[in-house]
């Protein structure tokens, strides 16, 4: 439980780390004209988010959830790919990743790095899939995992939705960029 615990506190830190990013990112996006978008949807996926963290030991902890390596060892390889996709998406897109919606226009999209797939437009969101349920899954917390998963979706449809719409008006179609 204690090495759980450390597990879910790091991936807590990392999301700080996240947010410090974020935050220098849209200070960069303010500079040249940004637009926010889906600002209605940010409040509940910061919810979420937590909730997962959250959630993991409080299960653990109150439902007295055993550790299976079975099951642990390969939820911890796939956690650790999406941590892997989640910061390569993050250097792909530079100064315009962010935690909101936020596009500046007349930036062409970024179609290098994990963006270079056309049947993956989102790779950021198939790391935060994967995250939500191998996290809980690494000390099978098995409720954690359906409920953030299905709440998740639900978001990403609206999450989704709302960064197209953006992409699609504020971008201009070029070659591949960097950032």
């Amino acid at each position: 439980m204690i090495w759980y615990g450390l597990l879910v506190a790091a991936v807590g830190a990392e999301r700080v780390g996240e947010l410090v990013v974020a935050r220098r990112n849209e200070r960069w996006s303010a500079a040249r004209g940004a637009i926010v978008t889906g600002q209605g949807h940010y409040t509940a996926m910061v919810a979420l988010h937590a909730g997962l963290l959250v959630g993991c030991p409080t299960e653990v902890w109150l439902a007295g959830r055993p550790f299976v390596p079975a099951l642990a060892w390969p939820a911890l390889a796939v956690l650790a790919g999406a941590h892997a996709l989640r910061w390569w998406c993050i250097n792909t897109l530079g100064p315009r990743w962010n935690t909101r919606v936020i596009v500046v226009p007349g930036r062409p999209l970024v179609t290098n790095g994990p963006y270079r797939w056309r049947w993956l437009r989102h790779p950021n969101y198939v790391a935060v899939v994967a995250e939500g349920v191998t996290l809980p899954l690494v000390h099978s917390a098995w409720v954690t995992a359906a409920v953030f998963s299905v709440l998740n979706a639900a978001l990403l449809t609206v999450r989704i939705g709302c960064e197209n719409r953006a992409l699609a008006a504020a971008s201009t179609p070029t070659a591949p960029v960097t950032a």
